[in-house]
């Protein structure tokens, strides 16, 4: 059997590409794949700009993908979770998620060993709403600067010193294997990440049950249902690309904890909070604590008390 693995063309989406093809290599062997680099339109603005995607317009960065794989031209899409939009294509599903890397964001410098060397005023590169808004928490008297583009345009652009530090994944940095900076894993409890951040996720054709088959040796149970909670948080608090939200979900033996924050446009202001319950029960988890800081609920709360 021949899968055609569709990908983005950066470094670090061909490097997910060959991790995802390797799991499936050992869940089943004989299998063969190509990779086919699909250009999106969220490349096509790096280029032009030397940066990301405008605030809001995220999935751009796989809709040409998605588009691939309903027409017929890849049999997978492969996919960082945290840049797929909540509602995809009727005729795809979300096959398999992969083992996830460390979800946290890390301070990158080649100057500062941590986020409490930089001076007064420095500047740390990031075009995240939701980074640049925790950096405020806890350093409010450094300067975010708005610095776009995949991993390795951001590292050159901080050696040719446009800011001071950058926050970035950790997951792409470790599957990158890069290093030769200072880096300061900034802690979940105080830096939630990006919903997602850290998995690896593989879409197929709903209509391709052969492929789907394939795809659920490889699927991780856990991370699923981790995923779950933090999608359902965001849809259910409204969040989108342009708001400042963090989730994570973590199981943890037989129960499910979800840590999440939003900022409330309306009344400009954050509010934090987590939840537990069982891993059955993710989505429902996410949307119980989204309605929770909805209604004005900060810290620990208990799930079978909202309706």
């Amino acid at each position: 059997m021949r899968i055609r693995i569709g990908t983005r063309g950066s470094e670090l989406a061909l490097r997910q590409a060959e991790i995802v093809a390797g799991l499936l290599r050992a869940s089943q062997p004989g299998l063969e794949f190509q990779l086919i680099i699909v250009r999106t339109s969220g490349d096509e603005v790096s280029d032009r700009s030397q940066g990301d995607l405008a605030p809001g317009n995220k999935g751009g960065f796989v809709k040409e993908l998605q588009r691939a794989l309903v027409e017929g031209k890849v049999d997978v899409a492969v996919h960082s979770l945290k840049d797929v939009p909540l509602d995809l294509p009727e005729e795809t599903v979300l096959a398999a998620f992969c083992e996830r890397e460390d979800p946290a964001d890390v301070l990158v410098s080649l100057k500062y060993r941590g986020l409490e060397d930089i001076p007064v005023g420095g500047r740390v590169g990031t075009s995240s709403p939701r980074r640049a808004f925790q950096l405020s928490l806890l350093r409010p008297d450094l300067l975010p600067v708005p610095v776009r583009g995949n991993v390795i345009t951001r590292l050159e652009k901080l050696r040719g010193g446009e800011c001071d530090a950058l926050v970035l994944a950790a997951a792409g940095l470790n599957r990158l294997g890069i290093d030769g900076f200072e880096r300061e894993r900034l802690p979940l409890d105080l830096f939630l990440p990006s919903p997602g951040q850290g998995i690896v996720v593989v879409e197929a054709r709903r209509d391709d049950p052969e492929v789907i088959r394939v795809l659920s040796r490889i699927d991780n149970h856990r991370v699923r249902v981790e995923a779950e909670a933090e999608r359902a948080f965001c849809r259910w608090v409204g969040a989108d690309c342009d708001t400042r939200t963090g989730a994570l979900a973590r199981c943890r033996g037989d129960l499910l904890h979800l840590s999440a924050f939003h900022w409330f446009r309306e009344e400009k202001r954050a509010r934090k909070g987590e939840m537990t319950g069982r891993p059955d029960e993710a989505e429902e988890l996410g949307r119980r604590l989204a309605a929770f800081l909805s209604r004005g609920g900060e810290g620990k709360a208990e799930a079978n008390e909202i309706v």
